[in-house]
């Protein structure tokens, strides 16, 4: 795909993955979500905080953008955004989250791969979160890259602070549609926000214990999603086989009667 000119387009958000350094853009968010048509949109890379507070969304949030096409990734989803034009609109009502996903929903990987597509939702029939603490040196490595970020981030905004890092990194152990058993890192940034705060709330101990009742419990049973990416240099397009990386929990009723109007 060529490079383009600047397009207009809007969706609503999903997937926000955790903050990655960049080198050419210092600190990013891969984001990701649904547009009017019904059809996937990633948005990569997106400097999400140093954005202005009245452009920073969240998931189920409608935003309007400017874009344009990379040579470097032809999957066809992919929208290089500019930052500027972000414009943040309404939440999508959670009466009408079902009707627009549940038709993107895939059966497995492989229905994935045969649609040619590089974002996707599957509904595991079992899932257990595991968490493994960080040692001492990855995470005094991490908060020396992300101090350095920070030193970087500030030439654009003097109240740039270093992103604190998770002490925890997380795993999903689920078994898909085919009763196949699964284990994919977890790269939602939500999941350790949520870890963090449940660590501020009711300590350490029980931290993990809150994560996988909201997950394995509360979700689950209400109906939940996991949302998958392929790797930027390692999918269908680049010439490889896709390699899915997991980027989203997300609950989602399987069945909306009230949406549906029944």
């Amino acid at each position: 795909m060529s490079e383009s000119g600047p397009q207009s387009d809007e969706c609503f958000i999903l997937i926000k993955a955790q903050p990655h350094r960049s080198s050419a853009y210092f600190e990013t968010v891969c984001c990701a979500g649904i547009g009017r048509d019904g059809k996937w949109r990633r948005q990569y890379p997106v400097p999400f905080r140093i954005l202005d507070d009245r452009k920073k969304f969240g998931r189920w949030n409608w935003i309007s953008y400017q874009f344009t096409r990379s040579p470097k990734d032809t999957r066809s989803e992919s929208q290089k955004v500019d930052p500027d034009s972000l414009v943040v609109g309404p939440i999508v009502k959670p009466l009408e989250r079902a009707i627009i996903l549940n038709p993107l929903v895939r059966n497995s990987f492989a229905e994935a791969d045969e649609k040619r597509e590089s974002l996707t939702l599957l509904r595991p029939t079992v899932i257990e979160i595991e968490a493994e603490e960080k040692s001492d040196s990855e995470l005094a490595d991490e908060r020396a890259k992300h101090a350095a970020l920070a030193n970087q981030l500030s030439i654009f905004d003097n109240t740039a602070k270093p992103l604190k890092p998770c002490r925890m990194k997380f795993r999903a152990k689920w078994k898909d549609q085919d009763g196949k058993a699964r284990s994919h890192e977890c790269d939602d940034w939500e999941t350790s926000a949520a870890f963090n705060k449940f660590e501020r709330k009711y300590g350490a101990s029980d931290a993990l214990k809150k994560l996988k009742q909201k997950y394995e419990e509360q979700y689950f049973n209400a109906g939940l999603v996991m949302g998958f990416s392929t790797h930027s240099r390692r999918n269908q397009e680049f010439g490889t086989k896709n390699q899915w990386l997991l980027v989203g929990l997300i609950r989602l009723d399987p069945y909306n009667q009230g949406a549906l109007g029944l």
